[in-house]
């Protein structure tokens, strides 16, 4: 059926039949390309059926090609249809799907969303509504968290409402501090500020950015904590209060707030710190009732002391080192809570360690410069301790409108540094044409001295000079 100017719907033979009970028969992924696709695979091996939606941009993507049926749910640009709630919900209803997975990114956090799904009896495979948003506001995930127990970083009580009391509260902190949207992520509507100078310009600066960003220009102020690491703490929780912690994620490899490489476990982690985090990780999600997959994002200090800084209720694009590092499908867990499953209560830790490079369509030789276009050639790699999750294929066009994500690449071994030449010569392998690609980048930073002895922040790529 047609909702958009197109043939919407195309049906692909099963060469299989499960015997597999589950109470979804088939599963709409309100998403595109690699996490779409990752979704698509353990949803076949669960023998549950899958939709696909997808914009005229995304036609040919391999998440259209492999889900059992397709729906075209409009233009290119997001707000037209992988934001488009209308747009997905009659996808939903036309091919009778009864439940519906959000992946990360666009609707993933979106509460409202949450809530039409369920109103119209189709489960939202992730929290409740309210989960969501008890945690998608900051000012409220923090006030949260301290009742709870869990470390925060310092900061003022609530949203700023001048730059004047944006002043006096950042001479009683002392600087440096952060401005933080209240609604954001992914770095927008944030600031560091250094000095009272540059605060009536970041304030402004900070609130435009929110306001544009997400709709919403309220901002906050903490205190800056130097040096950090970002240490992540996988969690599960599901119906019945019981709640895992799956180990660490380190993040820190970051540009402008936008991860690059991502790690498990973290060099920096000690046993102490781990059993330590994966309390307060714990304590954060029993807080809420959390049910679902999700993580509990963390800064830590050179000192190893560790604060609160938001929680993500929804799979992250890096799940994948966690899986690898303790043998884990966090897809298949994730839609097992949703159908009212117990999780055993038991915390996990890694057995391997593992290393995920993001491979964006970006040319790193050019302030990372975003680099749509038609792949001409690829290979990619493979070989023992290597994965690569990625929908492009040579010959697809990648579109200019969405994320620049085109893959992940992820090695596995035994240690870091087998797992860090693996990367290497995983990368060395990985050939696409066409574009440009950030893979020059990675390999320059596998060989990189501080990175491969684990001496780096998040603050890393400030002195990094590419060659």
């Amino acid at each position: 059926m047609d909702f958009y100017d197109e043939s919407s719907i195309f049906l692909f033979p099963r060469s299989f039949n499960f015997q597999i009970v589950s109470m979804f028969k088939k599963i709409l992924i309100a998403n595109r390309g690699e996490i779409a696709l990752r979704v698509i695979r353990t949803c076949r091996e669960m023998g549950i059926k899958t939709v696909a939606v997808y914009s005229t941009a995304d036609r040919d993507s391999l998440h259209v090609k492999f889900a059992d049926e397709a729906v075209c749910i409009g233009k290119p640009q997001s707000s037209d249809s992988y934001l488009n709630i209308p747009h997905i919900m009659a996808a939903a209803e036309i091919t009778n799907a009864d439940g519906i997975h959000p992946g990360y990114g666009f609707l993933a956090e979106n509460a409202k969303f949450a809530k039409i799904c369920n109103d119209h009896h189709i489960k939202f495979i992730g929290p409740t509504p309210e989960m969501i948003n008890s945690m998608g506001d900051k000012i409220t995930a923090k006030e949260t968290m301290i009742k709870a127990g869990v470390p925060v970083v310092p900061g003022g009580e609530g949203l700023l409402q001048s730059v004047e009391e944006a002043k006096g509260l950042a001479r009683e902190m002392g600087y440096p501090v952060i401005l933080k949207a209240t609604a954001g992520g992914g770095g927008k509507g944030m600031r560091i500020v250094w000095e009272e100078s540059e605060l009536e310009k970041a304030y402004s600066t900070a609130k435009a950015e929110a306001a544009a960003s997400f709709k919403n220009d309220g901002i906050y102020m903490e205190k800056f904590v130097e040096e950090p690491r970002h240490i992540e703490i996988q969690i599960a929780g599901d119906q019945y209060g019981n709640v895992s912690h799956l180990s660490e994620r380190d993040c820190s490899i970051q540009r402008r707030h936008q991860k690059l490489v991502e790690e498990s476990p973290s060099p920096f982690m000690t046993d102490e710190l781990r059993r330590n985090m994966g309390e307060a990780a714990k304590k954060a999600a029993a807080a809420i009732n959390y049910e679902s997959v999700g993580t509990v994002e963390f800064l830590v200090d050179k000192h190893r002391n560790f604060y609160f800084m938001e929680m993500n209720t929804r799979i992250q694009v890096e799940h994948c080192v966690t899986e690898e590092v303790i043998n884990f499908d966090l897809i298949k867990e994730q839609i097992k809570i949703a159908m009212g499953e117990k999780i055993s209560g038991e915390d996990y830790f890694p057995q391997m360690h593992s290393i995920e490079c993001r491979i964006n369509a970006e040319d790193p030789y050019n302030d990372f410069r975003p680099s749509p276009g038609k792949i001409t050639t690829l290979h990619q790699p493979g070989g023992h301790g290597v994965r690569v999750d990625s929908h492009v294929y040579a010959g697809y066009v990648i579109p200019p409108y969405y994320d620049s994500m085109i893959g992940k690449l992820i090695t596995i071994a035994r240690t870091r540094q087998e797992a860090i030449d693996t990367m290497y010569r995983a990368l060395s392998e990985y050939v696409i044409e066409g574009i440009k690609t950030t893979i020059p980048f990675h390999l320059q930073l596998m060989t990189d001295e501080r990175f491969r002895s684990g001496d780096f922040n998040t603050k890393f790529l400030e002195g990094f000079t590419l060659l």
